[in-house]
Formats: C-alpha cells, sequence, structure tokens
C-alpha cells in the first residue's frame, strides 16, 4: 500500500442546482519520503487538493488515507506550510515554533521540547533571528519559520500550498534550495503545490499537472530522472528538464484548451520552449 493514497476523490461547492465541480476522479500515489510537485493554473483546485488531503475540508466522494488510516480531519501526522505564514504576530520566532511542539509532544519535558524547536530553528537558518517577532522579519524569513513550525511537529506527511508564490524572484530562488536542503536533511513525504513548472521540476523526484477546471483531475505523472543537486542556472540546459517541462505545459495549454475554448489562455509563469528548444 502507498504511503499516501487517493482514490477518485471529488469535490464541489455551492448548491445542488448551482455546484462547481471542483475536482474529479483524483488519483494520487506518494511513497514514503517521496517529493511530489503538483502543478496547475490559479483557480484549478490546487488549494482544495492540498486541503483534502490536510484533512480541512471532506470530499464529496473517492477516500483518502494517509499511513494507511483514513483522513477524517486534520492531525499531527500532517503539516501544512500556507502562502500566506499564519503567524502569531506576538510571539518571536522560537515561540511561534515553540507553541506548535508544546501541543504536539504533550508529554515531553520542557528541556525536550525547547531542544527540539532550537533544532528547527537552526534548521531553517534563524538561530541569529530567534527572538524577533514576524513583523521584524522579511517575507522569506516569515516563511522559513512557517516551515519549521511544520517541521518541528514531526509530520509524517509535509503539504505546502504555493508556500513561495508571494516571495520576490531573488528570496523565492533562496527558498527552493532551503526546502531541497530541509527535504535532504529530513527526507518527509512533501507534497508542494506550485503554479511554477520551472519550481516544481527543481524541487520533486515526480511532478504531475493538475488540468485547467471545473471537473479538474491529474494528469501524467512524470519521473524527474535528474541529479541531485539539481542547480537552477544549469538546469535551463539541461535536455531532460526541457522534455519535461514540455510535456507538462503541453498537458496544461491542451486541458485549458479543451475545458474553456472560448476564452484566452491563461498564461503559465515560465516562458514556452522555442521551436529549436522543443526539437532538441
Amino acid at each position: 500500500m502507498a504511503f499516501v493514497e487517493l482514490k477518485g476523490v471529488k469535490k464541489g461547492y455551492g448548491s445542488a442546482a448551482g455546484r462547481t465541480h471542483v475536482l474529479e476522479n483524483i488519483n494520487l500515489e506518494l511513497e514514503q519520503g517521496e517529493f511530489v510537485a503538483i502543478v496547475g493554473f490559479s483557480g484549478a483546485g490546487k488549494t482544495t487538493l492540498i486541503s483534502l488531503i490536510a484533512g480541512l475540508i471532506q470530499a464529496d466522494a473517492g477516500s483518502i488515507s494517509v499511513g494507511g488510516k483514513p483522513i477524517q480531519g486534520p492531525g499531527p501526522d500532517r503539516g501544512v506550510v500556507f502562502q500566506n505564514y499564519s503567524l502569531l504576530p506576538w510571539l518571536s520566532v522560537y515561540e511561534n515554533v515553540y507553541l506548535a511542539v508544546d501541543q504536539v509532544f504533550t508529554k515531553a519535558t520542557a528541556e525536550e521540547k525547547r531542544e527540539r524547536t532550537e533544532r528547527y530553528v537552526r534548521l531553517v537558518n534563524l538561530a541569529s533571528a530567534r527572538d524577533r517577532k514576524p513583523g521584524q522579519l522579511s517575507g522569506g524569513m516569515r516563511q522559513r519559520v512557517a516551515v519549521a513550525r511544520a517541521l518541528a511537529m514531526d509530520p509524517a506527511l509535509l503539504l505546502m500550498d504555493e508556500p513561495l508564490g508571494a516571495l520576490d524572484a531573488l528570496t523565492r530562488g533562496v527558498l527552493q534550495s532551503e526546502i531541497e536542503r530541509i527535504w535532504r536533511v529530513d527526507r518527509k513525504t512533501m507534497v508542494l503545490i506550485t503554479n511554477d513548472v520551472d519550481e516544481g521540476i527543481l524541487l520533486a523526484d515526480r511532478i504531475i499537472p493538475l488540468s485547467a477546471g471545473p471537473n479538474a483531475t491529474l494528469g501524467p505523472s512524470i519521473t524527474v530522472d535528474i541529479e541531485r543537486p539539481r542547480d537552477k542556472t544549469a538546469m535551463n540546459h539541461h535536455p531532460r528538464f526541457k522534455a519535461i517541462r514540455n510535456e507538462v505545459t503541453s498537458y496544461l495549454l491542451d486541458s485549458s484548451k479543451q475545458r474553456r475554448p472560448r476564452r484566452k489562455e491563461p498564461m503559465l509563469p515560465v516562458a514556452l520552449p522555442s521551436p529549436v528548444e522543443a526539437n532538441a
């Protein structure tokens, strides 16, 4: 049995007469320790999908399980990193992380909780900022706190819902490297939701496109068989990177044409390959 398993999952919103079917026939399997990226257009249902796995909302049909146990609500076995940080502004970096540790490890001693908190603050390279409040941090530093808080809970599965979407390009690149480094250290099972195809290829073991909505469904799973560590600049010239990007973007654009034939195609946050690149 796969570590994470979704079978025939369906989710919609609204009343029976005007119900919008967001996700349809979602099937997904993840092995323990695997890093999977799900990429799609804004509004396709990516956040709905991550919320279903997190147990924040319930599916209309189908089943979701983690570690062989059905998902019936939120739980400490699943950590979630949102795009908007969700930090308590009156607490310091250390206190925001410690609060999560204190709630999950109720039987641990004060010293054990302190050591765990310190470990994950160091893991995201924020030891020098441990006593600062969120208002004194940059956007990238706040997102590191959110990652540290999620990891400090020792979840079996880490879910990241476009965690870098609000950051500038330079900070986003730095955080991409941090997320990849943290994954190599902890080897958590990770699901990254993103609208950036290049980001998904850079970080994940597999990348899976989510078709345009409504009734969005997962497309073909593509193994990112590119050696690690991956250098972002060098990747732009890697033939396998170009092939994966072409396959993912083609699927997404094709799905958009099929679902919304009268609307202008939404733009992807990557440059589509030129004919020369596509045939390279």
